[in-house]
Protein backbone atom coordinates (compact mmCIF):
# COMPACT_ATOMS: atom_id res chain seq x y z
CA UNK A 1 0.00 0.00 0.00
CA UNK A 2 2.98 2.67 0.92
CA UNK A 3 4.68 1.32 -2.49
CA UNK A 4 1.43 1.95 -4.22
CA UNK A 5 1.11 5.45 -2.52
CA UNK A 6 4.33 6.52 -3.21
CA UNK A 7 4.17 5.62 -6.94
CA UNK A 8 0.67 7.35 -6.89
CA UNK A 9 2.88 10.48 -5.78
CA UNK A 10 4.71 11.07 -8.55
CA UNK A 11 2.26 10.83 -10.78
CA UNK A 12 1.95 14.57 -11.02
CA UNK A 13 5.80 15.14 -12.00
CA UNK A 14 6.51 15.82 -15.30
CA UNK A 15 10.52 15.75 -16.07
CA UNK A 16 11.79 17.88 -17.95
CA UNK A 17 8.48 19.65 -18.53
CA UNK A 18 9.66 22.82 -17.37
CA UNK A 19 12.50 25.13 -19.52
CA UNK A 20 15.00 27.42 -17.98
CA UNK A 21 12.33 30.54 -18.52
CA UNK A 22 9.73 28.81 -17.40
CA UNK A 23 11.23 28.43 -14.33
CA UNK A 24 12.15 32.07 -14.30
CA UNK A 25 8.56 33.02 -14.47
CA UNK A 26 7.26 31.02 -11.68
CA UNK A 27 9.98 32.61 -9.98
CA UNK A 28 9.58 36.30 -10.73
CA UNK A 29 5.94 35.29 -10.88
CA UNK A 30 6.22 34.75 -6.68
CA UNK A 31 8.38 37.39 -6.06
CA UNK A 32 6.90 40.42 -8.46
CA UNK A 33 3.68 39.00 -7.02
CA UNK A 34 4.17 39.64 -3.34
CA UNK A 35 7.22 41.58 -3.25
CA UNK A 36 6.39 45.24 -4.83
CA UNK A 37 2.69 45.52 -4.58
CA UNK A 38 2.00 43.42 -1.25
CA UNK A 39 4.69 44.85 0.70
CA UNK A 40 6.03 48.13 -0.59
CA UNK A 41 3.26 50.39 2.10
CA UNK A 42 4.64 47.58 5.10
CA UNK A 43 8.38 48.13 4.12
CA UNK A 44 7.88 51.93 4.23
CA UNK A 45 5.63 51.84 7.56
CA UNK A 46 8.83 50.53 8.96
CA UNK A 47 11.96 52.06 7.07
CA UNK A 48 10.27 54.98 6.74
CA UNK A 49 12.73 57.31 4.42
CA UNK A 50 14.73 54.19 3.69
CA UNK A 51 11.98 52.02 2.47
CA UNK A 52 13.81 51.72 -1.20
CA UNK A 53 17.24 50.92 0.76
CA UNK A 54 15.43 48.25 2.29
CA UNK A 55 14.47 47.07 -0.71
CA UNK A 56 18.06 47.01 -1.96
CA UNK A 57 19.62 45.50 1.47
CA UNK A 58 16.62 42.74 1.01
CA UNK A 59 17.86 41.96 -2.10
CA UNK A 60 21.24 41.83 -1.10
CA UNK A 61 20.92 39.29 1.55
CA UNK A 62 18.66 37.20 -0.67
CA UNK A 63 21.71 37.10 -2.91
CA UNK A 64 23.77 35.74 0.34
CA UNK A 65 21.16 32.97 0.39
CA UNK A 66 20.44 32.20 -3.23
CA UNK A 67 23.90 30.76 -2.55
CA UNK A 68 23.12 28.06 -0.66
CA UNK A 69 20.36 27.09 -2.79
CA UNK A 70 22.09 27.39 -6.17
CA UNK A 71 24.84 25.14 -4.50
CA UNK A 72 22.21 22.59 -3.27
CA UNK A 73 20.20 22.80 -6.42
CA UNK A 74 23.35 21.80 -8.34
CA UNK A 75 23.71 18.61 -6.48
CA UNK A 76 20.74 17.82 -5.69
CA UNK A 77 17.75 18.56 -8.36
CA UNK A 78 14.25 17.46 -7.06
CA UNK A 79 10.62 17.98 -7.47
CA UNK A 80 10.74 18.32 -3.37
CA UNK A 81 13.48 21.06 -3.45
CA UNK A 82 13.71 22.57 0.15
CA UNK A 83 12.25 19.70 1.66
CA UNK A 84 15.22 17.28 0.17
CA UNK A 85 18.30 19.86 0.87
CA UNK A 86 16.87 19.37 4.62
CA UNK A 87 17.10 15.87 4.52
CA UNK A 88 20.12 16.11 2.90
CA UNK A 89 21.31 17.65 5.80
CA UNK A 90 20.08 16.55 8.83
CA UNK A 91 18.28 13.39 7.53
CA UNK A 92 14.66 12.07 7.33
CA UNK A 93 13.87 12.81 10.50
CA UNK A 94 11.96 15.31 12.69
CA UNK A 95 14.34 18.55 11.95
CA UNK A 96 14.00 18.07 8.41
CA UNK A 97 10.19 17.84 8.61
CA UNK A 98 9.82 21.12 11.27
CA UNK A 99 11.75 23.38 8.84
CA UNK A 100 10.44 21.91 6.03
CA UNK A 101 6.88 22.75 7.40
CA UNK A 102 7.63 26.47 8.28
CA UNK A 103 8.87 26.99 4.92
CA UNK A 104 5.75 25.33 3.65
CA UNK A 105 3.45 27.56 6.06
CA UNK A 106 5.31 30.58 5.16
CA UNK A 107 4.99 29.89 1.19
CA UNK A 108 1.00 29.37 2.05
CA UNK A 109 0.81 32.79 4.18
CA UNK A 110 2.78 34.12 0.79
CA UNK A 111 -0.55 32.52 -0.91
CA UNK A 112 -3.07 34.16 1.43
CA UNK A 113 -0.92 37.74 1.56
CA UNK A 114 -0.84 37.95 -2.57
CA UNK A 115 -4.60 37.15 -2.26
CA UNK A 116 -5.65 39.58 0.19
CA UNK A 117 -3.00 42.33 -2.34
CA UNK A 118 -5.34 41.33 -5.22
CA UNK A 119 -8.50 42.09 -3.21
CA UNK A 120 -6.95 45.34 -1.44
CA UNK A 121 -6.22 46.56 -5.24
CA UNK A 122 -9.19 45.54 -7.04
CA UNK A 123 -11.76 46.77 -4.86
CA UNK A 124 -10.20 50.35 -5.33
CA UNK A 125 -12.31 49.82 -8.81
CA UNK A 126 -15.60 48.96 -6.81
CA UNK A 127 -17.87 51.76 -5.91
CA UNK A 128 -19.22 50.62 -2.78
CA UNK A 129 -17.44 49.48 0.23
CA UNK A 130 -17.92 46.31 2.69
CA UNK A 131 -16.04 44.07 4.99
CA UNK A 132 -16.85 40.95 3.31
CA UNK A 133 -15.82 42.21 -0.24
CA UNK A 134 -11.87 41.88 0.31
CA UNK A 135 -12.03 38.61 2.01
CA UNK A 136 -14.15 37.25 -1.13
CA UNK A 137 -12.02 38.36 -3.91
CA UNK A 138 -9.15 36.75 -2.19
CA UNK A 139 -10.87 33.24 -1.79
CA UNK A 140 -12.43 34.03 -5.04
CA UNK A 141 -8.34 33.65 -6.67
CA UNK A 142 -7.22 31.40 -4.60
CA UNK A 143 -10.55 29.06 -6.66
CA UNK A 144 -9.12 30.24 -10.04
CA UNK A 145 -5.70 29.26 -9.31
CA UNK A 146 -6.83 26.35 -7.70
CA UNK A 147 -8.11 25.21 -11.11
CA UNK A 148 -5.43 26.57 -13.31
CA UNK A 149 -2.69 24.14 -11.11
CA UNK A 150 -4.77 21.08 -12.38
CA UNK A 151 -3.84 21.61 -15.59
CA UNK A 152 -0.85 20.95 -17.55
CA UNK A 153 3.06 22.17 -16.37
CA UNK A 154 3.31 23.23 -19.96
CA UNK A 155 0.01 25.64 -20.05
CA UNK A 156 1.10 26.70 -16.20
CA UNK A 157 4.66 27.27 -17.85
CA UNK A 158 2.82 29.26 -20.84
CA UNK A 159 0.92 31.15 -18.68
CA UNK A 160 3.27 32.31 -15.86
CA UNK A 161 5.81 33.46 -18.81
CA UNK A 162 2.84 35.67 -20.34
CA UNK A 163 2.01 37.20 -17.07
CA UNK A 164 5.68 37.84 -15.47
CA UNK A 165 6.48 39.71 -19.04
CA UNK A 166 3.21 41.45 -18.81
CA UNK A 167 3.66 42.36 -15.67
CA UNK A 168 7.45 42.91 -15.54
CA UNK A 169 7.13 45.34 -18.61
CA UNK A 170 3.84 46.89 -16.79
CA UNK A 171 5.54 48.07 -13.55
CA UNK A 172 8.81 49.59 -15.65
CA UNK A 173 6.98 51.69 -17.73
CA UNK A 174 4.80 52.94 -14.88
CA UNK A 175 7.47 54.04 -12.86
CA UNK A 176 9.35 55.22 -16.05
CA UNK A 177 6.69 57.66 -16.62
CA UNK A 178 6.12 58.10 -12.68
CA UNK A 179 9.62 59.30 -12.02
CA UNK A 180 9.78 61.78 -15.41
CA UNK A 181 6.45 63.16 -14.75
CA UNK A 182 8.17 63.70 -10.88
CA UNK A 183 11.11 65.62 -12.58
CA UNK A 184 12.93 62.98 -10.81
CA UNK A 185 12.12 64.31 -7.34
CA UNK A 186 12.48 62.07 -4.16
CA UNK A 187 9.55 63.33 -1.59
CA UNK A 188 9.57 60.48 0.20
CA UNK A 189 13.23 59.03 0.17
CA UNK A 190 16.15 61.09 1.84
CA UNK A 191 20.11 59.84 2.84
CA UNK A 192 19.44 61.08 6.55
CA UNK A 193 16.53 58.68 8.12
CA UNK A 194 14.81 61.52 10.08
CA UNK A 195 11.90 59.55 11.44
CA UNK A 196 13.28 55.94 11.01
CA UNK A 197 15.02 54.43 13.70
CA UNK A 198 17.58 51.62 13.45
CA UNK A 199 15.34 48.58 14.59
CA UNK A 200 12.96 50.17 12.14
CA UNK A 201 15.44 49.64 9.29
CA UNK A 202 16.33 46.37 9.77
CA UNK A 203 13.01 45.32 10.82
CA UNK A 204 11.66 46.81 6.95
CA UNK A 205 14.62 44.91 5.32
CA UNK A 206 13.07 41.59 7.60
CA UNK A 207 9.89 42.11 5.89
CA UNK A 208 11.33 43.24 2.22
CA UNK A 209 13.50 39.47 2.48
CA UNK A 210 9.61 38.20 2.12
CA UNK A 211 9.58 39.77 -1.39
CA UNK A 212 12.78 38.15 -2.84
CA UNK A 213 12.15 34.81 -0.98
CA UNK A 214 10.32 33.66 -4.50
CA UNK A 215 13.59 32.03 -5.84
CA UNK A 216 13.13 29.49 -3.76
CA UNK A 217 9.70 27.91 -5.37
CA UNK A 218 12.05 27.40 -8.66
CA UNK A 219 13.82 24.55 -6.02
CA UNK A 220 10.81 23.16 -5.24
CA UNK A 221 10.17 22.35 -9.14
CA UNK A 222 13.69 21.36 -10.42
CA UNK A 223 12.52 17.61 -10.81
CA UNK A 224 11.08 18.94 -13.72
CA UNK A 225 13.12 21.71 -14.83
CA UNK A 226 15.33 20.87 -18.23
CA UNK A 227 18.79 20.14 -17.28
CA UNK A 228 18.14 20.70 -13.72
CA UNK A 229 21.88 20.75 -12.65
CA UNK A 230 22.47 23.56 -14.44
CA UNK A 231 19.08 25.69 -15.14
CA UNK A 232 18.04 25.82 -11.60
CA UNK A 233 21.01 27.99 -10.49
CA UNK A 234 20.55 29.76 -13.62
CA UNK A 235 16.82 30.44 -12.59
CA UNK A 236 17.23 31.60 -9.52
CA UNK A 237 20.05 34.46 -9.96
CA UNK A 238 18.21 35.35 -13.29
CA UNK A 239 15.06 35.77 -10.88
CA UNK A 240 16.94 37.62 -8.65
CA UNK A 241 18.32 40.22 -10.94
CA UNK A 242 15.14 40.70 -12.76
CA UNK A 243 13.01 41.48 -9.48
CA UNK A 244 16.08 43.72 -7.54
CA UNK A 245 15.91 45.95 -10.39
CA UNK A 246 11.93 46.51 -10.33
CA UNK A 247 11.73 46.59 -6.96
CA UNK A 248 14.37 49.78 -6.79
CA UNK A 249 12.91 51.29 -9.82
CA UNK A 250 9.22 50.89 -8.39
CA UNK A 251 9.82 52.12 -4.83
CA UNK A 252 11.34 55.40 -6.25
CA UNK A 253 8.27 56.25 -8.28
CA UNK A 254 6.36 55.78 -5.18
CA UNK A 255 8.58 57.95 -3.54
CA UNK A 256 8.92 60.16 -5.94
CA UNK A 257 4.99 60.45 -6.08
CA UNK A 258 3.65 60.15 -2.95
CA UNK A 259 5.20 60.77 1.25
CA UNK A 260 5.89 58.45 3.59
CA UNK A 261 2.38 58.98 5.41
CA UNK A 262 1.02 58.99 2.16
CA UNK A 263 2.41 55.53 1.69
CA UNK A 264 1.69 54.20 4.96
CA UNK A 265 -2.02 55.32 5.05
CA UNK A 266 -2.13 53.12 1.60
CA UNK A 267 -0.41 50.43 2.75
CA UNK A 268 -1.95 47.85 1.18
CA UNK A 269 -2.80 49.27 -2.34
CA UNK A 270 0.19 52.27 -2.28
CA UNK A 271 1.56 51.83 -5.96
CA UNK A 272 -2.48 52.64 -7.22
CA UNK A 273 -2.14 55.25 -5.17
CA UNK A 274 0.92 56.49 -6.24
CA UNK A 275 -0.29 56.56 -9.74
CA UNK A 276 -3.12 59.23 -8.89
CA UNK A 277 -0.98 62.23 -9.02
CA UNK A 278 0.84 61.22 -12.20
CA UNK A 279 -2.17 59.56 -14.30
CA UNK A 280 -4.84 60.59 -12.91
CA UNK A 281 -7.45 58.21 -12.64
CA UNK A 282 -6.60 56.09 -15.77
CA UNK A 283 -3.15 55.81 -14.01
CA UNK A 284 -5.23 54.21 -11.69
CA UNK A 285 -7.06 52.15 -13.28
CA UNK A 286 -3.63 50.43 -15.52
CA UNK A 287 -1.76 50.04 -11.99
CA UNK A 288 -4.41 48.43 -10.89
CA UNK A 289 -5.09 46.40 -14.02
CA UNK A 290 -1.01 45.22 -13.13
CA UNK A 291 -1.69 44.37 -9.90
CA UNK A 292 -4.12 41.53 -10.79
CA UNK A 293 -1.79 40.40 -13.39
CA UNK A 294 1.03 40.29 -11.02
CA UNK A 295 -1.16 38.66 -8.00
CA UNK A 296 -3.11 36.16 -9.85
CA UNK A 297 0.62 34.98 -11.62
CA UNK A 298 2.30 35.51 -8.12
CA UNK A 299 -0.44 32.91 -6.21
CA UNK A 300 -1.06 30.84 -9.32
CA UNK A 301 3.27 30.02 -9.30
CA UNK A 302 3.04 29.99 -5.22
CA UNK A 303 0.79 27.23 -5.24
CA UNK A 304 2.24 25.16 -7.85
CA UNK A 305 5.53 25.15 -6.05
CA UNK A 306 4.35 24.79 -2.50
CA UNK A 307 2.36 21.96 -3.39
CA UNK A 308 5.40 19.75 -4.84
CA UNK A 309 7.43 20.37 -1.29
CA UNK A 310 4.29 19.11 0.64
CA UNK A 311 3.91 16.01 -1.76
CA UNK A 312 7.62 15.08 -1.53
CA UNK A 313 7.41 15.29 2.38
CA UNK A 314 4.19 13.15 2.15
CA UNK A 315 6.40 10.79 0.00
CA UNK A 316 9.37 10.66 2.59
CA UNK A 317 7.14 9.64 5.04
CA UNK A 318 7.23 12.48 7.06
CA UNK A 319 4.20 14.02 7.04
CA UNK A 320 0.74 12.52 7.71
CA UNK A 321 -1.75 12.33 4.79
CA UNK A 322 -4.95 11.00 3.65
CA UNK A 323 -6.64 10.90 0.56
CA UNK A 324 -10.16 12.42 2.12
CA UNK A 325 -12.05 10.38 -0.79
CA UNK A 326 -10.31 12.76 -3.29
CA UNK A 327 -8.90 11.30 -6.58
CA UNK A 328 -5.84 11.45 -8.29
CA UNK A 329 -1.99 11.79 -7.23
CA UNK A 330 -0.74 12.89 -3.50
CA UNK A 331 0.33 15.92 -5.44
CA UNK A 332 -3.00 17.00 -6.50
CA UNK A 333 -4.36 16.55 -2.97
CA UNK A 334 -1.52 18.54 -1.28
CA UNK A 335 -3.37 21.15 -3.53
CA UNK A 336 -6.08 20.88 -1.89
CA UNK A 337 -4.61 21.32 0.74
CA UNK A 338 -2.20 24.30 0.48
CA UNK A 339 -5.31 26.45 -1.83
CA UNK A 340 -7.96 25.52 1.67
CA UNK A 341 -4.65 26.69 4.26
CA UNK A 342 -4.27 30.17 1.98
CA UNK A 343 -8.19 30.69 1.62
CA UNK A 344 -8.69 30.41 5.66
CA UNK A 345 -5.54 33.17 5.97
CA UNK A 346 -6.70 35.03 3.40
CA UNK A 347 -10.34 35.39 4.60
CA UNK A 348 -9.55 36.17 8.58
CA UNK A 349 -5.70 37.81 8.91
CA UNK A 350 -5.13 41.24 7.43
CA UNK A 351 -2.50 42.03 5.22
CA UNK A 352 0.44 43.04 8.10
CA UNK A 353 0.18 40.18 10.04
CA UNK A 354 0.11 37.98 7.80
CA UNK A 355 3.25 39.28 5.92
CA UNK A 356 5.00 39.23 9.66
CA UNK A 357 4.63 35.75 10.35
CA UNK A 358 5.77 34.42 6.66
CA UNK A 359 8.86 36.45 7.16
CA UNK A 360 9.32 34.97 10.84
CA UNK A 361 9.14 31.43 9.26
CA UNK A 362 10.93 32.01 6.24
CA UNK A 363 13.67 33.73 8.02
CA UNK A 364 14.18 30.81 10.63
CA UNK A 365 13.98 28.16 7.90
CA UNK A 366 16.59 30.06 5.61
CA UNK A 367 19.63 30.08 8.68
CA UNK A 368 18.42 26.36 9.13
CA UNK A 369 19.49 25.64 5.85
CA UNK A 370 22.82 27.68 5.94
CA UNK A 371 23.50 26.19 8.84
CA UNK A 372 23.08 22.24 7.55
CA UNK A 373 25.12 23.42 4.11
CA UNK A 374 27.78 24.58 6.48
CA UNK A 375 27.55 21.74 9.51
CA UNK A 376 27.39 18.81 6.36
CA UNK A 377 26.96 19.74 3.18
CA UNK A 378 30.21 22.54 3.03
CA UNK A 379 32.62 19.89 1.20
CA UNK A 380 29.99 18.02 -0.78
CA UNK A 381 28.24 20.78 -2.70
CA UNK A 382 31.71 22.97 -2.47
CA UNK A 383 30.34 25.54 -0.81
CA UNK A 384 32.20 28.71 0.78
CA UNK A 385 32.64 29.19 4.56
CA UNK A 386 32.75 32.72 4.27
CA UNK A 387 29.51 33.22 2.26
CA UNK A 388 28.02 30.59 4.16
CA UNK A 389 28.62 32.32 7.80
CA UNK A 390 28.05 35.63 5.95
CA UNK A 391 24.17 34.47 5.22
CA UNK A 392 23.72 33.54 8.31
CA UNK A 393 24.48 36.18 9.75
CA UNK A 394 22.75 38.53 8.23
CA UNK A 395 19.63 36.48 8.76
CA UNK A 396 20.18 36.72 12.56
CA UNK A 397 20.50 40.44 12.68
CA UNK A 398 17.53 41.21 10.37
CA UNK A 399 15.19 38.61 12.26
CA UNK A 400 16.33 39.33 15.80
CA UNK A 401 15.67 43.48 14.96
CA UNK A 402 12.31 42.33 13.45
CA UNK A 403 11.06 40.62 16.77
CA UNK A 404 12.38 43.62 18.79
CA UNK A 405 10.03 46.00 17.15
CA UNK A 406 7.01 43.68 16.41
CA UNK A 407 7.09 42.53 20.27
CA UNK A 408 7.14 46.33 21.34
CA UNK A 409 4.42 47.21 18.36
CA UNK A 410 2.00 44.15 17.73
CA UNK A 411 3.25 41.26 20.38
CA UNK A 412 0.40 39.26 18.41
CA UNK A 413 2.68 38.54 15.97
CA UNK A 414 5.34 36.93 17.77
CA UNK A 415 3.12 34.52 20.30
CA UNK A 416 1.67 33.33 16.85
CA UNK A 417 5.13 32.56 15.83
CA UNK A 418 6.03 30.74 18.63
CA UNK A 419 3.08 29.02 18.65
CA UNK A 420 2.82 28.32 15.49
CA UNK A 421 6.04 26.96 15.40
CA UNK A 422 5.71 24.89 18.67
CA UNK A 423 2.82 23.48 17.22
CA UNK A 424 4.35 22.21 14.10
CA UNK A 425 7.12 20.77 16.11
CA UNK A 426 5.21 18.95 18.38
CA UNK A 427 2.91 17.50 15.83
CA UNK A 428 6.13 16.20 13.89
CA UNK A 429 8.10 14.53 17.04
CA UNK A 430 4.49 13.00 17.80
CA UNK A 431 3.89 12.19 14.38
CA UNK A 432 6.81 10.38 14.14
CA UNK A 433 7.10 8.78 17.46
CA UNK A 434 3.92 7.31 16.49
CA UNK A 435 4.91 5.96 13.21
CA UNK A 436 8.14 4.30 14.72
Amino acid sequence: MAEHDHEHGHQGYQKGSLSLWGAVSLGTGVMIGAGIFALTGQVAQLAREWFVLAFVCGGIIAGFSAYSYVKLAKAYPSAGGIAMFLSKAYGKGSVTAIFALLMYFSMVINESLVARTFASYTSQLISFEAQWLIPLLAVGLLVFAFFINILSNQFIQTFSFFMAFVKTLGLVILAAGGLWASGIQFESISAIPEEATGGGILAGIALSILAYKGFTTITNSGGEIVEPKKNVGRAIIISLVICALVYVLVTLAVGSSLSIDEIVKAKDYALAEAARPVYGETGLWITVGFAIVATVSGVIASAFAVSRMLAMLTNMKLVPHSHFGMPGSIQKHTLVYTIVMAMILAAFFDLSRIASLGAIFYIVMDIAIHWGVLRHLRQKVNANIYILVSAITLDVIVLAAFIWVKWTSDPLVIWASLIGMALIAAGEILFLRKKR
